[in-house]
């Protein structure tokens, strides 16, 4: 840790130079900042080395105009009247989290609760490091690459963000408390569940930290929160857990109430993160889950709207990736959210939107933190549809088909029941469904499995021989079409009418009991090309009201497409 020491003489430094200039000592390190004077930091010996590192960052940061204090939002206003959440790639430098200050300052009428991810990637280097430390010497894990990264990426944004002394030594000692539990894997050979919800905790735990100071540093108050304070509280489950609604709401409510007497500060709150009720121990709330923290501090707030800010312009057409030609979609409801996000795409936590239908007064916004002019999707329980027919496509790749025939006669009790009982027992989650009275189809993802995907199958396919054939396809795509279903006649006319053309099979069709969606199973090496065909299908031509006069939806109207108007036709049903 670099100590501050006084200099009896600056003579030699001008403040008005424009690049830095440094004098090293043995006993002193000097770095005169040209907008803030003269910062003197005197090392011990063992962290003199470690302190001329630490140089780069320092010219960096004198390089550049030092940045301007923020207006602190919601002047006058004395509660919490928004939230807003922050993804990773949001906040993943020194640089983001500069702008997403500037965002939240940029609103004055709110007083936001804001939740943020861990920085970066800086989840996926935490799992990594737990990884390694099972096949690592406890003497060698200091020497991790991951570890290194996460301590270089959090100090180097303290040094470039200014935050204060006391903050900074605050990160250096939960990244050497994260050490130590590295350590404590190595000697265990063991990473469980719940080691892992802790290890992968600590990159919410810096963001939080080092953003609330910043803003401080800004002139803006505020105040970090672990979410397990405010009152979050789970379920065991670790890795996955559930929100208990019952337990969290009223805490959170009352935690984050204004206290009279006390100043107003804007409360930075970890996302993902909970507290199990029964262990006490940290859990988390699913890959994606700082959206459900925001969602629930929503609802228990009573909020009309939770504002969730992303890299992309909203919920999207598709996928970017697949389809250059993507758009957003304006407008949604909280079924095609989540129906969305089951199905793979990564916009929102699947469970996101439960506590905004709880609340049934809360809508969730999607914004874009790189491009805040942009409207963004806004998801709420009700839209007028009638200008919609395809309102996404999805695609997820590598799944598993399941086909089970009973080899007992027809109209056998049980049957449904005790292949379903048999999924429930190996924890495997089912996909899509199509049955008939002696045979059932479904689709398994191979990541969900908990254990080996190969020995749970073999498992399930032992123990449903004694009453069925039973015969997996793997590599598999679900394209699944988030749609108008009162226009099921239309959309699947021309959805078959592509695969005709393009030469793709369908393999297992089905239409959710939840009216906002068809999932079609095909070859996994046709999907890419699949949902091409169909975004050209559905979104590359005119809009139905475009062409009846109708009045457009706030959403995407969804296009007669390329091969539908050869002949001006087009249907409303």
């Amino acid at each position: 840790m670099l100590k501050r020491r006084p200099i009896s003489s600056l003579a030699a430094f001008q403040p008005q130079h424009k690049h830095l200039l440094c004098f090293l000592s043995r006993y002193a390190l000097i770095v005169p900042l040209p907008s803030a004077g003269v910062v003197c930091f005197s090392p011990s010996r063992r962290d003199f080395g470690r302190s001329v590192g630490r140089l780069n960052v320092l010219a960096q940061a004198a390089a550049v105009e030092a940045p301007r204090n923020h207006q602190a939002p919601g002047h006058g206003v004395s509660q919490v009247n928004v939230v807003y959440k922050f993804g990773g790639s949001s906040v993943r430098d020194a640089e983001r989290m500069r702008e997403v200050a500037d965002i939240i300052c940029s609103f004055p009428q709110y007083l936001p609760c804001v939740v943020l991810s861990a920085m970066g990637k800086t989840t996926n280097m935490l799992l990594e490091c737990g990884d390694l430390a099972l096949k690592t010497s406890m003497d060698e894990i200091s020497n991790l690459q991951p570890l290194k990264n996460i301590r270089k990426l959090h100090l180097d944004t303290c040094d470039d963000l200014g935050i204060e002394p006391a903050v900074r030594s605050e990160v250096e000692r939960l990244i050497n408390e994260l050490e130590q539990l590295l350590i404590g894997i190595s000697i265990m050979q063991d990473l469980t569940p719940r080691a892992k919800d802790s290890l992968v905790s600590f990159g919410e735990r810096l963001a939080t930290r080092i953003f609330a100071s910043y803003l401080r540093a800004q002139g803006v108050p505020a105040r970090q929160h672990d979410a397990w304070d405010l009152g979050l509280t789970t379920t065991d489950d670790f890795n996955n857990a559930d929100v208990i609604y019952e337990a969290s709401l009223p805490a959170i409510a009352a935690a984050l109430a204004p206290k009279p007497g006390q100043p107003v500060e804007i409360p930075i709150v970890t996302g993902f993160l909970g507290r199990g009720q029964v262990s006490g121990a940290i859990t988390t709330l699913g890959r994606g889950g700082s959206d459900l923290t925001a969602t629930v501090l929503g609802a228990a707030l009573g909020l009309p709207e939770v504002q969730v800010w992303k890299d992309v312009d909203g919920v999207l057409t598709s996928d970017p990736r697949i389809v250059p030609s993507t758009r957003p979609v304006t407008e949604l409801t909280f079924e095609e959210a989540t129906e969305l996000a089951y199905f793979g795409a990564q916009v929102l936590h699947p469970q996101a939107m439960q506590p905004a239908i709880r609340s049934g007064k809360m809508n969730v916004r999607v914004k874009n933190s790189y491009n805040r002019e942009a409207a963004g999707t806004i998801i709420s329980a009700a839209r007028d549809m009638n200008c919609t027919v395809v309102t996404s496509i999805v695609l997820k790749s590598n799944v598993t088909l399941v086909d089970i025939i009973s080899s007992r006669m027809m109209g056998q009790y049980g049957f449904l029941a005790t292949v379903f009982d048999t999924f429930r027992r190996h924890k495997i989650s089912v996909d899509v469904v199509a049955t008939s009275e002696v045979s059932v189809s479904l689709t398994l993802d191979p990541k969900k499995i908990a254990g080996a995907p190969d020995d749970e199958l073999s498992q399930v396919q032992l123990e449903l021989d004694k009453m069925a054939a039973v015969s997996f396809r793997k590599g598999l795509a679900i394209i699944s079409l988030i749609c108008n279903v009162e226009k099921t006649s239309e959309i699947l006319m021309r959805a078959f009418s592509v695969f005709q053309r393009e030469g793709i099979n369908v393999l297992m069709m089905s239409q959710g009991a939840s009216k906002t969606n068809i999932s079609l199973v095909v070859d996994g090496a046709r999907g890419t090309e699949a949902v091409l065909a169909l975004h050209r299908e559905f979104f590359d031509g005119p809009s139905v009201c475009s062409i009846t006069g109708l009045p457009l939806s706030q959403g995407v109207s969804v296009g007669l497409g390329i091969n539908s108007n050869r002949n001006g036709g087009h249907s409303n049903n």
